[in-house]
């Protein structure tokens, strides 16, 4: 049902308005960094595939969300300087651009750094060979000044587009110069890697690194909307990928940073395999940051070893190697080639802990291609506030009837909301069946299961009624006593 919001924000707007006229005052054109300390911090290392191409103009949409410390080109597997190479500054069209747009998009969000402050971070790393690490390099310098940094110490996402050979020798210079340091730097980082694109995680973090039980997710779930996306997401996500979604929403009249966008000739979306390493990372309410086994936008993983979280596998008849998690060591390759109904099946349900979230992840992109050209804020429209009564943490007891409260969620334009309480059972430890009443109301309630010890994920889902209609969540995980 569709409810109209109590508006504990109304007039955001002109809040807005006057929050950015504040912040340029103070100097926000000159490009002073805005950190805080509610916000991920983010490095990516990327090595210029054309699919990194794609994934950089949504990561720029999304560049009021982080504290972006650096955008690294670095090679891989598939790409070094003088093999398939797109250049050492392939980045900075891709800047300029968003200098243009700029102006627009700090009306949406006052948060958004200058193509300055990006310019001044976007710098090269490792990039003559696949997998070379020997040299020192501005990237990986850079890495090294940021994990060192003594005055902010915040996690640290160190994202690998392509491989991790920058991030290895940025490892290599900590470990070398200030051994002292090792284990206060392996607490600030948190990797996740686009397979393994390069032999170094397997040859030198690893060895070295891993046993410091540093956060690490390394994904297969991104081919999920890599290059056959049109293949493995199904209907209706299917068709938010197609030509005409993407020529209505993104690649036509959305201004000069989004007609970058390295569509295919009819339209069709291209390529992100990238994009799921700062999806993980944006905060839509889900809480998944540091918990990959609770799913979100970036994918779902679980625990292999130590504190490092590959994609779920059980079911599919696949085990886990050895070494390194890439190309033919994974399912999804494995079960993209099988071309039958139920290859075809098996690979739809390997690929839902991505795909599921297609449709809201989608249609968030497409407002901030509005943001880009939208030169008010009422003249587009905004993400909803997700908000439920009590805590996201709780304790509770079999067979008690818990209440479900969402009256506090609100919309910064206005909107109806429409709502939806739904149970994460993938991320729950409890198996025991049950069913919520009133799930698509503000108030619902459920039973509790008869699973002492176990976990349930309920998730609160808002959803406006603008256009186009956007979403954000709020978790709460019950721990059964």
């Amino acid at each position: 049902m569709f409810w109209k919001s109590v508006a504990p924000c109304f007039g955001f707007g002109v809040l807005i308005a006057c929050l950015t006229s504040t912040v340029r005052a103070e100097g926000l054109a000159e490009g002073a960094a805005r950190k805080t300390h509610s916000r991920p911090r983010v490095i990516a290392t990327t090595d210029g595939e054309i699919d990194d191409q794609c994934s950089v103009m949504r990561f720029l949409l999304y560049a009021n969300e982080w504290d972006i410390e650096g955008i690294v080109t670095s090679s891989s597997q598939y790409h070094w300087r003088g093999y398939r190479w797109a250049g050492d500054d392939w980045v900075e069209p891709y800047l300029d651009a968003y200098e243009k747009v700029y102006p627009n998009l700090v009306k949406h969000d006052p948060r958004y750094p200058t193509a300055q402050y990006l310019r001044e971070r976007n710098v090269l790393g490792n990039v003559d060979a696949e997998g070379e690490m020997e040299k020192v390099t501005a990237g990986s310098e850079l890495i090294v000044k940021v994990l060192l940094d003594e005055t902010d110490d915040r996690p640290i996402w160190l994202q690998a587009w392509g491989g991790p050979n920058t991030i290895a020798r940025a490892l290599k210079t900590i470990e070398e110069l200030h051994p002292d340091r090792v284990e206060e730097v392996a607490r600030k980082i948190r990797l996740f890697l686009i397979w393994e694109q390069d032999d170094t995680y397997q040859k030198y973090i690893r060895p070295h690194w891993e046993k410091h039980k540093i956060l690490t997710i390394i994904s297969d779930q991104f081919d999920a909307i890599a290059y056959e996306t049109l293949r493995i997401v199904p209907e209706p996500e299917r068709s938010y990928f197609t030509g005409p979604w993407m020529k209505a929403n993104i690649l036509e009249n959305h201004g000069p940073l989004c007609s970058l966008y390295q569509a295919k000739d009819d339209g069709d979306f291209r390529s992100e395999g990238d994009s799921p390493s700062f999806m993980h990372a944006i905060p839509t309410g889900l809480r998944n940051l540091d918990h990959p086994d609770w799913g979100g936008w970036g994918g779902r993983y679980v625990w292999r070893r130590n504190n490092v979280w590959l994609d779920p596998i059980s079911g599919f008849g696949f085990t886990y190697p050895e070494g390194r998690w890439y190309g033919s060591s994974t399912p999804g390759r494995k079960l993209r080639a099988l071309k039958s109904p139920e290859g075809d099946r098996q690979m739809h349900a390997y690929y839902r802990p991505l795909w599921r979230w297609a449709i809201p992840f989608q249609n968030d992109w497409a407002a901030r291609a509005d943001w880009c050209v939208a030169d008010q804020y009422e003249k587009a429209n905004h993400p909803p506030i997700a908000r439920v009564a009590g805590g996201l943490d709780r304790t509770v007891k079999a067979g008690e009837r818990l209440k479900l409260n969402a009256v506090g969620s609100s919309d910064p334009d206005g909107d109806d909301l429409l709502l939806k309480w739904w149970r994460y059972d993938e991320a729950d430890s409890a198996k025991s069946p049950f069913s919520i009443d009133g799930s698509a109301s503000k108030e619902a309630s459920f039973v509790v299961p008869d699973e002492s010890g176990k976990t349930i994920h309920i998730i609160a889902e808002v959803t406006d009624t603008g256009t186009p209609p956007l979403t954000r969540y709020e978790r709460i995980v019950f721990t059964i006593e």
